[in-house]
C-alpha cells in the first residue's frame, strides 16, 4: 500500500506537469489547427533561463531569500519564453497559415532542431545541476513521503490551472479565443482580432511551459539543451489521450498519463527487484498513444474543435 500511495505522488507530480505543457499544445490546435512541436524546446528554454537567472541573482544579491530567487526566476523564464513564442508564431507559422498541412508541420519541427542547437551553442552540452531553493528534507505522508519541491508543484500547476481556465471562461480574450476557435472569419467580422489572438494563445501556451520548465528542472534536478524533448512528446500524448483541443482533456490527459507512467514503472520495478522499473517509464506514455489513436482516436473527452470551411 505504500509503494501505491508513493507512486500515486509521483504519478501527479509528473501528470501535473505534462498537463502545464499540454495545454499549450491543445490551445494552439484549438485556434489554428495546428501541432506546435517545438513546445518542448520552449519548457527547455525556461529552465535554462532560469537556472541562469538564478546563478546571476545569487551572485548580485547572495543574502536574497531562496522563495524570493525561485519566484523572480519563474518570472524571468515566462517573460522570456513568451517573447520567444510570440516571435516563432509570427515568423515561422503566420506565413504558412493557410499552406498545406505538411509545410506548418515540418516548420515546426524545423524550429524544435533549431533551438535544441541555439541552446546548445548558448549554453554548452554538458548537463548542468538546479540548484536546490526550496528545503529538501522530505515529509511523511501515510507511509509514503512528500518533498516541499513536490507540494509546490501540485499547488502551482493547481493555480496556473485556475488562473487558465479563470481567462478562457470569464474574460473578453477568452470570449475571442472560443470565438476564433469556432469560426475565425466569422470571428473578424464581429470585431475580433484573430492573429491578436493566436499570438495571445501562443504567449499564454509559452507561460505555461515555461512554468512547467522550472518546477522539471526543480524535481529532477539538471537542466540541459535536449531536456525539452521527452516532457514534450509526453505532453502532446496526454493531449491527445484526453481529446486535442479540450482545455480540461489536456490536464485529465496529462494526470492520467503521469498515473499511468508512475504506477506502472513502480510495480515493474517492484517485480523485479528495482532492476528493471526505472527502464520502462517511458514505455508506458507510448503504449498509451498507440492505444488511444487505435481505440479512440479523438480522445477521452472528444474533440470540440469546430470543422471549418
Amino acid at each position: 500500500m505504500d509503494i501505491f500511495l508513493q507512486q500515486i505522488i509521483n504519478g501527479l507530480v509528473i501528470g501535473s506537469m505534462y498537463a502545464l505543457v499540454a495545454l499549450g499544445y491543445t490551445m494552439v490546435y484549438g485556434i489554428i489547427n495546428l501541432i506546435n512541436f517545438a513546445h518542448g524546446e520552449v519548457l527547455m528554454v525556461g529552465a535554462i533561463t532560469s537556472w541562469t537567472a538564478i546563478g546571476w541573482m545569487r551572485e548580485a544579491s547572495p543574502d536574497m531569500h531562496p522563495a524570493v530567487v525561485l519566484l523572480l526566476a519563474v518570472l524571468i523564464a515566462c517573460v522570456v519564453c513568451a517573447a520567444l513564442n510570440f516571435a516563432i508564431e509570427k515568423i515561422a507559422y503566420r506565413p504558412l497559415r493557410n499552406a498545406p498541412k505538411l509545410a506548418p508541420l515540418i516548420t515546426a519541427i524545423g524550429v524544435s532542431i533549431l533551438l535544441q542547437t541555439l541552446a546548445m551553442i548558448i549554453w554548452k552540452p554538458n548537463f548542468k545541476p538546479y540548484p536546490t531553493l526550496l528545503p529538501s528534507e522530505p515529509m511523511a505522508l501515510a507511509g509514503a513521503v512528500v518533498t516541499p519541491t513536490q507540494v509546490m508543484i501540485l499547488g502551482v500547476t493547481a493555480v496556473s490551472l485556475a488562473i487558465l481556465m479563470w481567462v478562457v471562461n470569464a474574460t473578453r480574450l477568452g470570449r475571442a479565443m472560443r470565438a476564433t476557435a469556432e469560426n475565425p472569419r466569422v470571428a473578424a467580422l464581429m470585431g475580433v482580432k484573430p492573429d491578436t489572438v493566436i499570438s495571445a494563445t501562443f504567449v499564454m501556451g509559452a507561460v505555461l511551459a515555461a512554468i512547467a520548465g522550472v518546477m522539471w528542472a526543480s524535481n529532477y534536478g539538471t537542466v540541459h539543451h535536449h531536456m525539452g524533448f521527452l516532457p514534450g512528446l509526453k505532453a502532446f500524448t496526454a493531449a491527445v489521450f484526453g481529446g486535442i483541443g479540450n482545455l480540461p482533456g489536456a490536464v485529465v490527459g496529462g494526470l492520467l498519463l503521469g498515473l499511468i507512467e508512475s504506477i506502472g514503472s513502480g510495480y515493474i520495478g517492484a517485480l523485479t527487484g528495482g532492476m528493471f522499473g526505472s527502464q520502462y517509464t517511458d514505455i508506458f506514455a507510448f503504449l498509451v498513444l498507440i492505444a488511444i489513436l487505435t481505440l479512440r482516436p479523438s480522445g477521452l473527452l472528444g474533440e470540440r474543435v469546430a470543422d471549418r470551411a
